[in-house]
């Protein structure tokens, strides 16, 4: 078999395992809340703040552990790493389906978190079999696969969820098994011994790109504007499954199916307009219209008196998929190219950190606001209006940063700029491992 033809079919056996695993991921979310409602016996209001505990759990082990085990793979080659973390899933979504106690799908979540590395050893693991002048396409694919994932995997497990909330669990974790056994038979490792490294825990530091990247301010102000911007996108997911049920009384089925489309029309905005339309009026002003929709959006869904007013500011929130590339088109323009990888690891820092801090903050509003319904405090909606006010901050601070430092007219600083990726929302973005070790593509200077 041709070297070619190899590459190929590797590069489909990992882009399966990506979509497998961001469908097991997907399939819990719809049903969360009867899950914990049955394990409580207490009110939605109650559910929604440990179903923020959990996902705090799950995002913060994550922000930790995906730049030690990024590194471990380093040292011991990609496919050790992939699998042991696609068994971890399997373990975390076992425990969920047959928790009896809460304390359960803690210890899930941790060691769901801790073996959350699978993206970013997968995003290596196609760096590694790509040619260089081939990557920005192929990232580009694992994105697809990505976002095609957070489809499929709501829809499927809002349905599921009609035989019983434990069932898309059950589902989750033949899913994560059957990527282990595909990962075991089909992948080989894709980085050579003579390629490794020694481990080094001073490298695994999740904020240290942050701190490289302060010679470049209109950076800083941009990473404000998504790290703004994801606070309330991450946050979106974990409440609004609460919020529907509150509100509307939505079954399992009903939240995966308006979730699933949420994310079709999100990512038609992203993929299919943001381009054309950036050509046209330019990124900044592209930026600001996604910005004013998730705003919009957010707002809108708040105060919505029935379903109808509901599906129409969900709609208006799906024009909000124009803002991510636009600024992260700007953005990619801010540093030369060998600051890229550094970028893009600062962007996952951001990202993190507001999946770490948004849904947490979001079903804590949600709680205080619906604990009491006679008091008169009662407002469903007000994490949507603090998500309002994120985005807000996140245009004003990018109007600034756009006049401040001419965004829209100032040349790009890199030679082949590389637009960072950041997550649908509810989902944790991790950066693909730098290459500056790689002796075969040593860094531009």
């Amino acid at each position: 078999m041709q070297a070619a033809t190899r590459s190929k079919l590797t590069l489909t056996c990992i882009l399966i395992t990506i979509l497998i695993d961001m469908i097991g991921v997907g399939i819990i979310v719809p049903v969360l809340p009867e899950l914990l409602e049955e394990l409580t016996g207490g009110s939605v209001a109650q559910a929604a703040v440990i179903g923020g505990y959990l996902v705090f759990a799950y995002a913060f082990m994550q922000f930790v552990f995906s730049p030690v085990l990024g590194n471990l793979s380093d040292r011991f080659g990609r496919r050790p790493v992939l699998l042991l973390s696609l068994l971890g899933l399997t373990f975390d979504y076992l425990m969920m389906s047959i928790a009896p106690f809460v304390w359960y799908l803690f210890v899930g979540r941790i060691i769901a978190g801790i073996a959350g590395a699978a993206l970013a050893t997968a995003t290596a693991y196609v760096a590694d079999i790509t040619p260089p002048h081939k990557r920005t396409h192929r990232f580009g694919l694992i994105g697809a696969a990505f976002g095609l994932g957070f489809i499929i995997g709501p829809v499927i497990g809002g349905e599921l969820g009609e035989f019983g909330p434990r069932v898309p669990f059950f589902a989750a974790a033949g899913l994560a098994f059957a990527n282990f056994l595909f990962g075991l038979l089909v992948l080989p490792e894709s980085l050579p011994k003579a390629n490794r490294r020694k481990f080094n825990i001073r490298r695994a530091n999740p904020l240290g790109a942050v701190v490289g990247l302060r010679q470049y301010s209109s950076v800083l102000w941009l990473l404000a504007v998504l790290f703004f911007l994801q606070l309330a996108t991450q946050a979106l997911p974990t409440v609004f499954s609460y919020f529907t049920v509150e509100v509307f009384n939505f079954s399992s089925s009903t939240i995966g199916r308006t979730l699933g489309g949420f994310a079709i029309g999100f990512a038609i905005s992203q993929a299919v307009i943001a381009g054309p339309l950036s050509k046209r009026v330019g990124e900044p002003a592209v930026g600001m219209i996604g910005l004013t929709a998730a705003a919009i959006g957010f707002a809108g869904i708040a105060f919505s008196a029935d379903v109808y007013q509901l599906y129409l500011f969900i709609a208006v929130g799906t024009i909000s998929g124009l803002a991510p590339p636009a600024i992260n088109g700007v953005l990619s323009r801010q540093v030369p190219d060998n600051s890229q990888g550094e970028l893009q690891g600062a962007v996952n820092a951001a990202s993190s950190l507001a999946t770490i801090i948004g849904p947490l903050a979001a079903t804590q509003i949600f709680s205080y606001y619906t604990s009491s319904p006679e008091s008169g405090h009662y407002f469903p909606g007000a994490p949507f209006i603090a998500c309002s006010i994120a985005v807000v901050l996140a245009l004003v601070v990018f109007a600034i940063a756009a006049w401040r430092f001419e965004l829209g007219r100032r040349p790009s600083i890199a030679d082949h700029p590389h637009a960072p990726e950041i997550p649908p929302p509810g989902q944790v973005r991790v950066a693909p491992l730098d290459t500056d070790d790689d002796p075969l593509h040593p860094p531009r200077h």
